[in-house]
């Protein structure tokens, strides 16, 4: 069984999650997700995977994307679906993130996949106050005065 493939960018300003691009193998997401914005700089992707135990999920990030993969086997089915909406087969999702994003935790709680992501900015991007200097300041030690001390 080939998996459901499905892609989604997570890039740009706020809400960190512009721009989603859906793609699948056959037409429909799966599995079906939400994103929350939990704080300025922490977000939760919620994924629905009834059925799946830990065992059969993985999650894992490369080169800034973060794949989210669950396999099954569907041999478990007694009898003919009259209608059938669950999903339960192997699917692949795919989220591109943002620079600077990272995982940093993931949960599976009554078939939903939590995944937690922070933008951790580096130091040398983080906005820094420089302190102004008037007339009024303190003045530093010259050469001069720094003589007079050491004499």
């Amino acid at each position: 069984m080939t998996p459901a493939l499905s892609q989604i960018s997570l890039f740009g300003h706020d809400p960190l999650f512009d721009g989603f691009a859906q793609m699948t193998e056959h037409g429909l997401p799966s599995p079906a997700f939400n994103v929350q914005k939990l704080g300025d700089d922490r977000f939760a992707v919620t994924l629905a995977v009834p059925g799946y135990s830990h065992e059969k999920l993985s999650v894992s990030t490369q080169d800034g994307r973060l794949t989210v993969t669950g396999h099954t086997s569907s041999d478990h089915h007694n009898g003919i679906f009259l209608h059938r909406e669950i999903s339960d087969g192997d699917f692949r999702r795919s989220f591109q993130l943002a620079d600077y994003v990272n995982v940093v935790a993931a949960d599976l709680k009554d078939g939903l996949l939590r995944i937690e992501l922070v933008r951790e900015l580096p130091d040398e991007l983080k906005p820094r106050r420089i302190e102004i200097k008037s007339d009024k300041s303190k003045p530093l030690l010259s050469s001069d005065t720094s003589r007079e001390r050491a004499a």
